[in-house]
């Protein structure tokens, strides 16, 4: 039976067979947790450090029948979401949504929804810099090698510096994590709230990396640990006390928002859906 291409799918940004070769990247990273799979990273109408990496994800996995939401820093609203998914739908004609429940593959920029996602659902993140060890070896060749030796030491040592100087762990995104007791990996500049997310999740987490030209993945019911020494365990944010002023909530991660012309400060969850939802209840 043969199948009636739609001319119109490509809209002559990624062909497919563009698309063809970073879904085969895709495939080894998701075979290899964690590892950093490099893939030719194509030119697209954006500047290299603002999102193309997760765009080109989302236009080679995306099909007629998908549905898409797009976040940036939770909000559905924001300039970079709101672009991004009108670019993705001007090339594919699918559907969009702000309703995480409803989408299959949702594309997002430093965070992870509040809902928990299920098995038939994509997180695709954008990713600035994929490389964990890059704070403490700029050169490409020596992360590799250090990877392939399982060499984390100095990135340790940072951590027990912080500790030593500050008395905690200062990283507040980024925190690097452990992929299978294998690989660290970073996990994108989601903040530290969100790393227990990734933590045998039912969805499937891609990371891509555009400028850096590399795809990484973390499959379904994988574990990943957040590094953290024995007696110095790993801590999330701490909102105790706060809430959000528009729906109540006390157990998300919150925005803090600063009023100048009363001098207020007040609270709002940054995932704009997961906030919808509570109040529509």
């Amino acid at each position: 039976m043969k199948i009636k291409r739609n001319e119109e799918y490509n809209y002559g940004f990624l062909d497919e067979g563009s698309k063809k070769e970073i879904r085969r990247s895709t495939l080894k990273a998701v075979a290899i947790p964690g590892y950093q799979v490099p893939f030719g990273s194509r030119e697209l109408p954006i500047g290299r450090g603002w999102g193309t990496g997760g765009i080109q994800l989302t236009l080679s996995l995306i099909g007629p029948s998908d549905v898409l939401k797009v976040i940036d820093q939770g909000s559905d609203e924001s300039v970079n979401a709101v672009n991004i998914k009108k670019f993705v739908k001007l090339c594919t004609g699918i559907k969009t949504t702000t309703d995480t429940h409803k989408a299959t593959i949702i594309q997002s920029r430093h965070r992870i929804p509040e809902i928990p996602l299920k098995n038939d659902q994509i997180l695709v993140l954008q990713v600035p810099i994929p490389e964990p060890l890059r704070i403490v070896e700029p050169k490409e060749e020596v992360t590799k090698k250090m990877h392939a030796e399982k060499d984390y030491a100095p990135i340790w040592l940072q951590l027990y510096e912080s500790i030593i100087k500050y008395g905690k762990v200062t990283i507040s995104t980024e925190y690097p994590c452990t992929v299978e007791d294998r690989y660290i990996m970073n996990p994108s500049p989601i903040p530290k709230f969100d790393n227990p997310k990734l933590n045998m999740s039912e969805c499937l987490y891609l990371f891509g990396a555009g400028r850096e030209k590399k795809i990484y993945a973390i499959p379904p019911y994988t574990r990943v640990e957040s590094l953290a020494f024995d007696d110095v365990p790993f801590e999330k944010e701490n909102f105790k006390g706060k809430k959000c002023c528009l729906c109540g909530s006390c157990d998300t991660y919150l925005d803090e928002i600063f009023n100048s012309e009363t001098g207020e400060r007040y609270y709002q969850c940054s995932d704009t859906s997961y906030c919808r939802e509570v109040r529509s209840r």
